[in-house]
């Protein structure tokens, strides 16, 4: 068996574990990569290509280098259709909107980190976490067929999604989140299409719920002619049939008549809070393996860029103290809620409305809803409601009172969440009670809603 030694070991050549890398690279550290997919593959990634905060990168690896994969910059909205009605909503996006060519910008990011001075060995399958006294000292991983060790100060874990590793870890004594489940995921493919003739709506980003509550279909365009189409459904709720289900919906619009397709993926992806806590001794979780993802949108390049650098720069930290424990590294924790996690978790909490509602009503409270509103509560997690503006929404979602009620109920306990999550603790000892407490928001949410309980 082949041994290697490095300062830090990185699961992971997505943004997250590449933000990471160079951010230990650049301070002068050893920090290796471990993809498991070969040169040619890594960076292709099943995502749906729109970058929100598209003017807002780390330094380590910086815009002006990534900017060759942005395919479409003239996309500045949303807009959402109903899927039995004629209903269709444009919603404002606040900052810098992007379409990426997904690939290109996986490889760009990939060279940022090996141009800072990180190591990436490809075709290496992570197989497990290696543990002594409950502090993590390296993976177990095969490359090619051939089982080999990475031992390290600290591993940085940018697997993606359901990470193998949290599957093989004992975090039993660390305040690692484990309460982690199938329901709070969903289950995605996307196709990439090239049509005759431009798209009318190259400008925006288009969402249709589907017929049935848990699932949604996009139509990002990545070029006026090549477009991003997929399709996903909540892993709590019955499978859809991904492929039949999407092609069904692109035969009933004509700009996708004759339409050719170019590649084909599917991924599991986060709608869930972010995890309460992304560290265990001698480990540090980062991207969409802890969760760093807006649970609405499924937008998380940013949150995992971000999560990169400042998990590298805890793992500079630990090395130069010597200190691998959890309150050596729980100021990551603090600076991930303090950027967007707090947000994230309270537009969970809308995410977790919709669970209790019939398309027809959503539908009804879309149409109702001025779009700066809903662009407030998607982008921010909570919005401001004027009387007067709460009066008019109530006159044209009219036949759906019941609704309305429960959504303004809702809102206002998902900005008593948010309140909550600017008190997170400054160390591990203060985090079981204010879980108790933001537990028991969850339990009014829960109630205010009608939903089954998601955590």
């Amino acid at each position: 068996m082949t041994t290697h030694e490095y300062d830090v070991v990185v699961v992971g050549a997505g943004t997250g574990g590449s933000y990471a890398a160079a951010t230990i690279a650049e301070a002068g550290y050893d920090v290796v990569i471990v993809e498991r997919k070969d040169a040619e593959e890594a960076g292709h990634i099943a995502c749906g290509d729109a970058l929100k905060g598209a003017n807002n990168f780390p330094e380590e690896i910086p815009k002006s280098r990534l900017e060759p994969a942005f395919t479409n910059t003239a996309v500045d909205h949303g807009r959402f259709e109903a899927p039995r009605q004629d209903v269709e909503l444009d919603i404002p996006v606040p900052g810098e909107l992007a379409v990426i060519d997904r690939k290109k910008y996986g490889e760009l990011v990939i060279e940022g980190a090996v141009d800072a001075g990180a190591e990436v060995h490809y075709d290496t399958v992570v197989k497990s976490l290696k543990q002594e006294d409950g502090r993590v000292t390296g993976v177990t991983a095969v490359k090619r067929g051939t089982p080999v060790t990475y031992e390290a100060e600290m591993v940085i874990d940018g697997a993606g999604a359901l990470s193998i590793l949290q599957d093989t870890a004992d975090f039993s004594e660390a305040t690692f989140d484990t309460n982690v489940r199938f329901s709070q995921f969903s289950s995605a493919y996307r196709e990439i299409v090239e049509v005759d003739e431009p798209v009318d709506w190259y400008d925006a980003l288009v969402f249709k719920p589907t017929k049935r509550s848990a699932g949604y279909l996009w139509y990002f365009p990545r070029t006026p002619t090549e477009i991003n189409v997929g399709l996903g459904f909540q892993m709590s709720e019955e499978p859809m049939k991904l492929v039949g289900d999407l092609r069904e919906d692109l035969q009933q619009r004509e700009e996708f008549e004759n339409a050719t397709v170019k590649d084909k993926l599917g991924a599991a992806l986060p709608t869930r809070r972010t995890y309460d806590s992304g560290t265990a001794p001698g480990y540090i979780a980062v991207g969409d393996a802890a969760a760093h993802v807006n649970p609405i949108s499924g937008g998380g390049i940013a949150g995992a860029a971000y999560s990169g650098k400042y998990a590298g720069q805890q793992a500079i930290e630990a090395i130069e103290s010597e200190d691998y424990s959890e309150a050596s590294l729980w100021e990551y924790n603090s600076r991930v809620m303090d950027h967007f996690g707090g947000r994230y978790a309270a537009l969970d909490v809308y995410n977790i409305f919709s669970t209790a509602y019939e398309i027809s009503d959503l539908t009804a409270l879309a149409g109702a809803i001025p779009g700066r509103q809903i662009s407030e509560a998607l982008y921010s997690g909570s919005s401001g409601v004027s009387p007067l503006l709460a009066l008019r929404t109530l006159w044209r979602a009219r036949g759906h009172l019941d609704t309305i009620r429960d959504l303004y109920g809702t809102k206002q306990l998902a900005d008593r969440l948010l309140d909550h999550y600017e008190d997170y603790p400054d160390a591990p000892a203060g985090f079981d009670a204010w879980k108790d407490q933001r537990d028991a928001i969850m339990d009014d949410i829960y109630a205010e809603t009608g939903a089954e309980a998601k955590y």
